[in-house]
């Protein structure tokens, strides 16, 4: 088994060491690992890093026919030479042309992870298009695994491919989460000490965190209206938003970026490749995103103690319970999250119901090694039929 290649793709390389650490090294120890993806040179630093062979190709996340099919040439004539066993793919782009080029190729098993479908928040002539993209990429695969329970049923409701494809592995996710590593006990108090006064956190200071990208259709816009109303009725509050801006992509209200900007009890720290001193020094996470896969935020702040309050959307209602370990709001309400914040604040003994939950939930429910021998699992099932 050790001989036969299972190639791993996403769009951009950070998804593979950030969305699937550690699982590529897993898997190394069956399969020969090959993995895909744009960005040349961090592409390759990665696989140095990792141990696992690369192959370059350029993938953008907007939409751009002549590079698509260039790719797509490309990545054809890769399969054809070197005659995978499994081709994998996670991301929109890296799942469109990786299924259509493993089809064309013949491939014997393609498999597509769908963890979040960016498409429903678009309306339009462009949804039309990325509906029927969208298809393309169910119908070129084998097999389609929604990395939750809600995300299947939304995939089955808008008919993008038969039921008999679908299959969530495991409890969700798509890489479960290392709960050794996401571990507050890692962090001495005067560590979180030093960081709060590096960041200007005052020792009485409640912080809630938001970790992920810095855009609208994770629902900062509304966040940071709450929050700054609510900052009107607390002083010692702060709000720390850890993650990049897409301008490009899916920009912020300009009143958004003035409020970063200006408001002192807002702190932006931009990306951070470790979150988890971030998470040691806080104290609750605001996750009010529109849409998700199966969110990995929620799943490491769970594991580092920390309560949630996430939207009403497939994952994170499935990582979430109701006042265990987290409140559930609903999506794209302003109030809401006001009122979800406020309760936190105000209801000590609920806060410490929810603290005393949320790690032993995450540990029972997603540790990261029961996810990956699921998927082992699954990979080796495709042997039978050889």
């Amino acid at each position: 088994m050790a001989n036969k290649i299972l190639i791993r793709i996403t769009t951009v390389p950070i998804s593979l060491e950030k969305l699937l650490s550690g699982q590529l090294q897993f898997m190394s120890d069956y399969y020969k690992i090959v993995a895909i993806a744009s960005e040349k040179e961090n592409l390759e630093n990665l696989g140095n890093k990792i141990g696992v062979d690369t192959f370059y190709l350029d993938l953008t996340r907007q939409i751009t026919p002549i590079k698509d099919f260039l790719a797509l040439i490309k990545l054809f004539f890769y399969f054809k030479k070197t005659k995978p066993f499994i081709v994998h793919t996670h991301t929109p782009k890296a799942g469109t042309i990786g299924m259509m080029a493993a089809k064309f190729a013949g491939v014997p098993n393609r498999l597509h992870t769908v963890a979040g479908l960016p498409l429903l928040e678009i309306e339009g002539k462009k949804r039309t298009l990325l509906d029927f993209v969208e298809k393309i990429t169910y119908r070129c695969a084998t097999h389609v695994y929604p990395n939750s329970k809600g995300l299947k049923d939304i995939i089955i409701q808008n008919k993008y491919c038969n039921s008999n494809k679908l299959k969530v592995i495991a409890n969700g996710s798509s890489n479960g989460i290392d709960t050794h590593y996401f571990n507050p006990e890692i962090f001495t108090q005067q560590q979180t000490i030093s960081l709060k006064n590096e960041l200007g956190i005052m020792p009485n200071d409640f912080v809630f965190i938001f970790v992920g990208r810095l855009v609208k259709d994770k629902g900062i816009n509304e966040l940071v209206n709450a929050f700054q109303k609510l900052h009107n009725k607390y002083n010692a509050i702060k709000l720390l938003l850890v993650g990049d801006y897409e301008a490009d992509l899916d920009p912020l209200f300009p009143e958004t970026l003035e409020a970063i900007a200006t408001n002192n009890a807002i702190l932006s720290t931009g990306f951070q490749y470790d979150v988890r001193p971030y998470f040691a020094v806080s104290d609750a996470l605001v996750f009010p995103t529109y849409r998700e896969g199966f969110p990995n935020v929620v799943m490491q702040a769970g594991a580092m103690g920390l309560p949630s309050i996430v939207t009403n959307i497939n994952g994170c209602n499935e990582i979430i319970i109701e006042s265990e370990n987290g409140k559930i709001i609903p999506v794209k309400n302003e109030k809401a999250i006001f009122d979800a914040m406020n309760s936190f604040i105000e209801n000590d003994s609920m806060l410490e119901i929810m603290r005393q939950n949320t790690r032993k939930m995450i540990v029972s429910r997603y540790e990261q090694n029961v996810v990956w021998k699921a998927i082992l699992e699954e990979y080796n099932s495709f042997n039978q039929n050889v």
